[in-house]
């Protein structure tokens, strides 16, 4: 322990060694000796050095002073004292440590986290996109049926060949396109240019292809693997069926047909595509190779399939009457011809033909102009057909009877024009009946000024009941394409079409129309709209009939009974216009038609159309039957072109319906006075 004195004496020490020292002899002041402190330094030296310099202190101390080495003359030449070595604190590198390993394990727990919990969806679909695909599932379409249930358009089995172009893209699109395409028929340019779509996992390649060519091509999947896998890897198939109709080309204008989309492109098909459709559902699968994974599980919705539809048409008769245009068509160089079978009570179509024709299962650019449905699509003027209309206007309005006294001169002039019937002939004295036997234009004319006061109120009346009969509106069978016909409102009627639109011309319809027209008559003057589908079946198997069709009262049974009968007439009398539509043992009322032809190529009246429309038995109807032709390449008018037509297929209609013979003689009323 130091003593208090050693103390003072040691600081007395320090302050006289901090004091000037006086100059020597030399001129140089004489420096002070100052004490330097202890520098830390390693080894033994540096120990020596600290234990020499405590001594010297303690000597200091003491009053002993221990004599000093010689010192440098230059003072550049003294060494600075060394300090002592200082140790390392272990415990705060140790924190450094353990704080630089909390911060690693933070980012690590960190990003951990951002992996496990934040960004784990958004890999998980990532995952699941690569390995899974979503796919539509077709709804299996409906069938079309006719009245009995025989099968006139329905889906098989069939595949689509696919590919998911992420697979084929690994290995060789074009090998793969040249391996497939002459298994399915197809374009190998085209197969390829699919099998390089980016970022796609789904195409297809070959539609609808028959579960034979399916099968072909998964033979030749296992055969090319056993040599090279990759020419036809990621090629698969998806169910999907394929539609086809069993009559071929037999109702095809009226039944339509299936487009690339797999809806309906033209006639019912188009029309009820909604029912016969049904709804599409989807399905997600794990693929690998382009192959499903047989373990997965498949997640979607269910596809629901479409009802199936039972049209009013019998094939058998579509059938025949088809074959009879058809041949009818080539043997007069028509342009074109339609046949329209009507049942009388009920108004439903029971055959509704068109030639030319096409056939659904294999359409070809050929038939690009066939693919309509002429019966409602085409509109053209009546002609005398048309005068069924006048005649029950004026019975109605209580102007004539089928016995009223007509004068028909040769000619008759109005609105500064002469009309004419179809031949010349010296003034007739004809009846109401005679009028509409003999066809005559002038009489009819003369009937239609009957209905008012003037021209004005008599075009009035007559517009009003050519409305009631359905001319200038649709039919109510919503057929696509459908043209309501054209009907002016009366006071547009030029001075011409006062006088015209009476016997036919100046106006227009369709063959469903002017079908409706006779059925209205047939019907004791009520209008049934036309229909032609009986009902459907849904997915469950329960029927649901169509609802009954829109009916309208055009004249009063009396007025239909006696136009009936002098449509009877024009075929009972042999000097009548459809002697040609006689059946032997059936009454049968019916009408010629032959009228100027507008022509929609040229814009202008070309050639003329002619028809016959009748309905059997007169006096039980049953069944109407129209037949008409459009642009015929030889003479002749509906009697002789279109009457024979009429006779086979109202035979063919009576017999398979099997409706009794008349039991009475046909009724021939007087056609002169």
């Amino acid at each position: 322990m130091r003593r208090a004195g050693d103390a003072a004496a040691t600081r007395d020490e320090r302050s006289a060694a901090r004091r000037p020292r006086p100059v020597d002899g030399s001129g140089d002041r004489a420096r002070p000796e100052r004490s330097r402190p202890v520098r830390a330094a390693s080894g033994e030296g540096a120990g020596r050095r600290v234990r020499e310099a405590a001594r010297n202190e303690r000597a200091g101390a003491s009053g002993r002073a221990r004599p000093s080495a010689a010192r440098p003359a230059h003072p550049r030449a003294t060494r600075r004292p060394v300090r002592p070595a200082r140790m390392g604190d272990p415990r705060k590198r140790l924190r450094i440590g353990l704080i630089a390993l909390g911060v690693v394990l933070t980012l690590f727990a960190g990003r951990l986290l951002q992996l496990q919990a934040l960004d784990a969806p958004a890999y998980a679909a990532q995952a699941a996109a690569k390995r899974t695909q979503t796919v539509t599932v077709p709804a299996e379409r409906g069938s079309l049926t006719d009245a009995s249930g025989v099968s006139l358009a329905k889906s098989v089995d069939a595949y689509d060949v696919t590919a998911d172009p992420t697979q084929v893209q690994k290995y060789d699109p074009h090998a793969t396109a040249l391996a497939l395409a002459p298994l399915v028929a197809g374009d190998p340019v085209a197969i390829e240019a699919k099998l390089r779509t980016p970022k796609s996992r789904y195409v297809v390649l070959a539609p609808q292809v028959d579960p034979a060519v399916w099968n072909t091509v998964r033979q030749a999947q296992k055969d090319l693997g056993k040599v090279r896998r990759d020419d036809l890897v990621g090629i698969y198939s998806t169910k999907h069926s394929k539609r086809i109709y069993p009559a071929g080309p037999v109702g095809a204008n009226l039944v339509g047909f299936v487009n690339a989309t797999g809806h309906g492109g033209g006639g019912l098909e188009m029309t009820l595509d909604g029912q016969l459709a049904g709804k599409d559902g989807r399905t997600t699968q794990e693929m690998v190779y382009g192959r499903r994974v047989p373990t997965s599980d498949l997640t979607g919705t269910r596809a629901v399939a479409g009802s199936d539809v039972q049209l009013t048409v019998s094939r058998d008769l579509q059938w025949y009457a088809e074959q009879l245009i058809t041949a009818k068509v080539a043997e007069t160089k028509s342009e074109s011809g339609t046949v329209v079978v009507q049942d009388v009570r009920s108004g439903q179509i029971l055959a509704m033909a068109t030639a030319p024709g096409y056939d659904p299962n294999h359409i070809g650019p050929n038939d690009v102009h066939n693919l309509g449905n002429r019966a409602v699509e085409e509109a053209y003027e009546p002609g005398s057909t048309g005068k069924v209309m006048t005649m029950a206007a004026v019975i109605q309005e209580g102007r004539a009877t089928p016995g009223t006294h007509v004068t028909v001169p040769n000619r008759l002039a109005r609105a500064d024009q002469l009309f004419k019937d179809e031949h010349d002939h010296p003034t007739q004295q004809l009846t109401l009946a005679g009028v509409l036997a003999k066809s005559s234009n002038i009489g009819t004319i003369l009937a239609s000024e009957q209905l008012g006061p003037g021209r004005a109120e008599a075009n009035a009346k007559l517009h009003e009941y050519l409305t009631r009969f359905g001319v200038g509106q649709p039919s109510g069978l919503k057929f696509p394409g459908e043209t309501p016909g054209i009907l002016a409102q009366p006071q547009k009627w030029s001075g011409s079409q006062q006088y015209t639109i009476p016997f036919g011309q100046g106006l227009s319809v369709n063959s469903v129309q002017a079908t409706s027209v006779f059925q209205t008559i047939a019907n004791g003057g009520v209008r049934i709209e036309p229909s032609l589908v009986k009902g459907s079946t849904d997915a469950d198997g329960k029927f649901k009939p169509t609802a009954a069709p829109k009916s309208t009262v055009v004249v009063s049974p009396e007025t239909a009974r006696q136009v009936s009968d002098m449509l009877e007439t024009v075929v009972a009398d042999d000097g009548g216009t459809g002697k040609n539509g006689r059946i032997p043992g059936y009454r049968v009322a019916g009408k010629t038609g032959t009228a100027n032809r507008f022509d929609p190529k040229t814009g202008h009246y070309n050639g003329y159309t002619t028809s016959f429309i009748g309905f059997a038995p007169a006096d039980n109807p049953q069944v109407v039957v129209s037949v008409t032709l459009q642009a015929p390449g030889i003479d002749g008018g509906g009697g002789s072109l279109c009457a024979p037509v009429f006779q086979q297929v109202m035979t063919f209609a009576l017999q398979s319906r099997r409706i009794a013979p008349s039991g009475t003689a046909p009724l021939d009323l007087p056609i002169e006075w």
